[in-house]
């Protein structure tokens, strides 16, 4: 067991693998290809989507939004988060909204910003970028709240200028945060993402899911939903986890 801690990916390979046994048994189960195929009965679907276009189509739309959803996310719940965890007055004043907006179903959020604003791309980003600013802003006040007033002293006495204060005691302290609150964001994002386009796009792998369901097409809903699924889990692999490593790097030197 101490030889395989050492390695996670073979861990998480493992219980990959272990998933996928489920998926055959459960499939041999229900012995019935429409209500849940094999996983080897996918390849053909797969291969017909990628082929035509469609798929590379809809996956570039949904990442894309998912970009354009998350930038502005992180950027302003940081900004908030920071001011709420060193800012009393300013927490006193935001923490109710806060509590507000986190308890606001997304859904909920979703079709408001549908209502007003009209089916569009600049509703559903909107939408998206509303549900995740609390949940980004929460994490980084705790962080905020919890930077070393010592550290700030000793910036004091060197007399460090706000900006350099901010690049080498403010940032380095709430790296981890930051790290957290995107790992976390980018899991949370592209699934309401799915439902803004579930609800209201023509384009993206939510709308697909959408179109297949209708016609009960469980394969194409599979092929599209694990397609994107796999996406996410190289992002998460080769950028998020890295920098989320990386940040937490300082506190274990």
């Amino acid at each position: 067991m101490s030889e395989f801690a050492r390695h996670p990916s073979i861990v998480r390979a493992l219980s990959l693998g272990l998933l996928l046994l489920v998926w055959v048994a459960a499939a041999a189960l229900t012995a019935d290809a429409s209500i849940l195929p094999q996983p080897w009965a996918l390849g053909e679907p797969f291969a017909r989507a990628a082929g035509s276009g469609a798929l590379p189509y809809h996956l570039a739309m949904t990442l894309g939004r998912v970009v354009m959803a998350f930038v502005p996310a992180m950027a302003i719940g940081v900004a908030l988060g920071f001011l709420m965890g060193r800012y009393p007055a300013f927490d006193r004043w935001l923490d109710p909204w806060l509590v507000v907006f986190l308890n606001l179903p997304a859904l909920v959020l979703i079709v408001l910003c549908y209502l007003w604003i009209g089916l569009n791309e600049t509703a559903a980003i909107i939408a998206v970028v509303l549900n995740k600013i609390p949940n980004v802003a929460t994490l980084i006040r705790e962080g905020a709240r919890a930077l070393d007033p010592n550290l700030d002293a000793m910036a004091k006495v060197y007399r460090m200028s706000s900006l350099a204060r901010l690049r080498h005691v403010v940032v380095p302290q709430l790296a981890p945060y930051i790290a957290g609150a995107a790992r976390a964001g980018i899991a949370v994002i592209w699934k309401i993402v799915l439902v803004v386009e579930f609800l209201g796009r023509s384009s993206g792998i939510g709308f697909q899911i959408h179109f297949y369901f209708q016609l009960f097409d469980v394969a194409m809903v599979l092929v599209y939903s694990l397609t994107f699924i796999v996406v996410m889990l190289i992002v998460e692999a080769l950028v998020l986890q890295p920098l989320e490593r990386r940040a937490r790097a300082w506190r274990t030197a």
